[in-house]
């Protein structure tokens, strides 16, 4: 069996190295080439093209247009010389839908895995998912139910976030190595990835930490950021910064302040209570208000249907406000206990096997059906 694979990112990169994995385990003769990066290569992907070349994020990706369209051209060249008997994409939506399309033009079965959040915007993108996808294996239960609106039965296969941290072997050093005691709370900070969503969070975080001296502040920092981003709370005598190591600090964590997105979930999945916060520019949030068809913006209340977490988002996300919140959730008491409660529930909800594996399963079994 020859399969393309395609992720652009490095979340894409690391679900679909384990995807490899598994389908190895149940194809040893299988062959893989595609788009991707080194935990794919390690995996066994002969790689045409590393994710960095394709990192484009927003406006970027607009100013970079002719060399997208470059790569684009490129890999629907490359696809036609391997022949592969499937494609199989992960995430990277503006890329992948373009290529599942080619993919369904030329005959080539096509599998997704991990599609594009078109649930939250742009919903009628799930007609055209529908018409150029085969197979499509979604992370959220309820994406389930959002597809069969389009008359589109697609595969719920968990998670690959439970995976990740089923797998994660925490140092025993952690603690010591960075000089951390637990004699006063630890509060996790978790600014996110992206320079804008850090300009406007960590100004904030910096300003709690400042009104709070008695918990102890660590902030999970990335390397590959600029240092100046992070300056606001550089210097602080009770926050310490640890660096690409987020899952051994919320091992330790006795509560997080965390910026949207898959953070919020893996925070949750740790049973750290938490507050979420978004913040955005005037004009971006105004479009987006517009736009996003979805009453919350962690993952943990839209897999639960209901808030279990605090968000406070824009004017709401004020240093006085999270402050209140953070002080709820470190109290012993009931406030902290519910959210743990809704937690372990959320775990039982993903909680239907490795992801991967799942996913593997299927995509045999589809293309030994075809």
């Amino acid at each position: 069996m020859r399969y393309y694979i395609i992720a652009g990112e490095r979340s894409g990169d690391l679900h679909g190295s384990n995807l490899v994995k598994s389908l190895s385990r149940l194809q040893p003769e299988a062959v893989f080439r595609g788009f991707g990066g080194d935990e794919m290569q390690h995996a066994g992907v002969e790689l045409v093209m590393h994710y960095n070349q394709l990192a484009f994020m927003g406006f970027e990706a607009v100013l970079n247009f002719f060399k997208i369209a470059r790569y684009m051209a490129d890999c629907k060249k490359d696809i036609l010389q391997f022949k592969p008997d499937a494609l199989i994409l992960i995430d990277y939506g503006g890329f992948n839908r373009r290529i599942a399309s080619f993919g369904k033009a030329n005959g080539i079965k096509v599998h997704y895995y991990i599609p594009p959040k078109v649930w939250a915007w742009r919903q009628n993108r799930a007609w055209q998912l529908k018409k150029s996808v085969d197979h499509m294996y979604v992370i959220l239960p309820f994406e389930k139910e959002f597809f069969k609106k389009y008359s589109f039965d697609v595969d719920y296969v968990g998670n690959p976030v439970l995976d990740a941290i089923r797998s994660f072997k925490s140092t025993n050093l952690f603690l010591e190595q960075h000089n951390l005691k637990l004699q006063q709370p630890l509060v996790a900070l978790l600014p996110g990835s992206r320079t804008r969503e850090l300009q406007k969070i960590v100004p904030i975080m910096a300003a709690v930490a400042k009104a709070q001296p008695t918990f102890h502040f660590v902030v999970a920092a990335i390397h590959n950021l600029s240092p100046e981003l992070y300056k606001p709370l550089t210097g602080l005598a009770n926050v310490t910064f640890v660096y690409d190591a987020t899952y051994d600090l919320l091992k330790h964590a006795s509560a997080a302040i965390v910026t949207s997105g898959t953070a919020t979930l893996e925070t949750a999945l740790f049973k750290v209570p938490q507050v979420v916060v978004y913040k955005a520019g005037y004009l971006e949030y105004l479009i987006a208000a517009q736009v996003v068809k979805v009453k919350f913006i962690s993952l943990v209340n839209l897999i639960a249907g209901k808030e279990v977490v605090k968000e406070l988002i824009q004017g709401n996300a004020s240093p006085e406000q999270i402050e209140n919140e953070l002080t709820k959730l470190i109290e012993p008491g009931n406030y902290r206990e519910s959210m743990k409660s809704a937690y372990e529930q959320l775990y039982t909800t993903l909680d239907i096997g490795s992801a991967s594996d799942n996913t593997a399963q299927l995509i045999v079994k589809y293309q030994d059906n075809h």
